[in-house]
């Protein structure tokens, strides 16, 4: 079997270092190469436990664009001012390009906003795939993926079905996030340090979150006239990731119909499962690539509730599935055996 030979940019970063160990273990992909430049020259398989030859070595990131005779497909897990000049290289050079940052989820305008971008590749841009495969199915050929944001991709499973059914209004959306400490990815700032973080909870980016117009501008292909507010907030933990969501609901709507909404989205997919909101949690989908959600409804509220491991299904896993998908295979392929880590 020819195996997808796959290069990951950015390797040392949290996502991309998962990403690596992914690949490397993947039973149809191989690791074309891994770019770093903070540990150009060092041993791939030392520095992140991957099983690969010890031959294989860090590149500096500059080298990335003259690796693409070595790979058929890329991860970029690069800052979105690098992935938006890498992802249309790879892409025209007809690579499979997955990007795990913001560049491509956005419009010109939204880039711009967001992420003070200035598009090169306004093609490339109107046809990125939003990748989230459980509501937006496997990439079209030819497309490059805009791998969705780990807040997004919790709040989206949690409340896009509700939407698309008219089980609530559009107006008045409420997404509460917490996540673990490597959702804001490798930090040497003194927020970010242990004394710091540790016994705390904190919002931050209060009303000013690129991933607040993502999870709207994602809604709004089910409904017009979306309104939302996203708060994030930073928990004292390594991993995972809880947004709970708040909406009306429709007249009529019952927690019933609520529940058998969820279940009916996910009943034939392998990683998002329906369950009661109160067994959303993150002990049950850290270290894997699942995604538990539930929802509950009375007279005036709808509440959703999703969880995932902010770096496999909020990251680097959902990559790999959108990857397994461009390919033909079945998205669990390389994923399946990832085991959760708390007992």
């Amino acid at each position: 079997m020819n195996r997808l030979r796959v290069g990951v940019v950015g390797a040392s970063g949290y996502s991309g270092a998962v990403a690596t160990r992914i690949v490397a273990a993947h039973p149809a992909m191989a690791l074309a190469f891994a770019t770093s430049d903070r540990h150009v020259g060092e041993c791939v398989a030392a520095r992140l436990g991957a099983a690969l030859d010890p031959e294989v070595r860090f590149l500096p990131n500059a080298d990335a664009q003259g690796q693409m005779d070595r790979c058929d497909a890329v991860l970029l897990a690069t800052a979105a001012e690098v992935s938006a000049y890498l992802a249309p290289a790879f892409a025209d050079a007809g690579k499979q390009v997955v990007d795990l940052s913001g560049a491509f989820r956005l419009d010109a305008a939204g880039a711009a906003r967001w992420y003070k971008l200035e598009h090169l590749a306004p093609t490339w841009l109107a046809r990125a795939h939003y990748g989230l495969p459980e509501l937006f199915g496997p990439p079209p050929a030819g497309t490059l993926v805009a791998n969705p944001g780990c807040y997004p991709t919790a709040a989206l499973l949690a409340l896009a079905p509700l939407l698309r059914e008219g089980l609530v209004e559009p107006e008045g959306i409420v997404v509460d996030g917490k996540s673990g400490v490597t959702g804001a990815g490798r930090q040497t700032g003194e927020a970010y340090s242990f004394v710091e973080i540790d016994g705390d909870v904190r919002a931050y980016k209060v009303l000013s979150h690129q991933h607040a117009p993502e999870i709207a501008r994602a809604l709004s292909r089910y409904a017009q006239g979306v309104r939302l507010v996203f708060t994030a907030h930073l928990l004292p933990i390594a991993r995972g990731l809880l947004a709970t969501c708040y909406a009306r609901p429709r007249p009529g709507v019952t927690r019933g119909r609520v529940r058998e909404c969820l279940a009916d989205a996910y009943a034939r997919t392998p990683f998002v499962h329906a369950v009661e909101p109160e067994e959303v949690m993150l002990k049950r989908v850290v270290g894997t690539n699942l995604a538990l959600v539930g929802a509950a409804a009375d007279d005036d509220a709808v509440v959703a509730i999703g969880a995932i491991d902010n770096l496999l299904k909020g990251a680097a896993g959902q990559a790999v599935q959108n990857l397994n998908s461009m390919n033909g295979w079945d998205q669990a392929l390389g994923l399946e055996g990832l085991q959760r880590v708390a007992p």
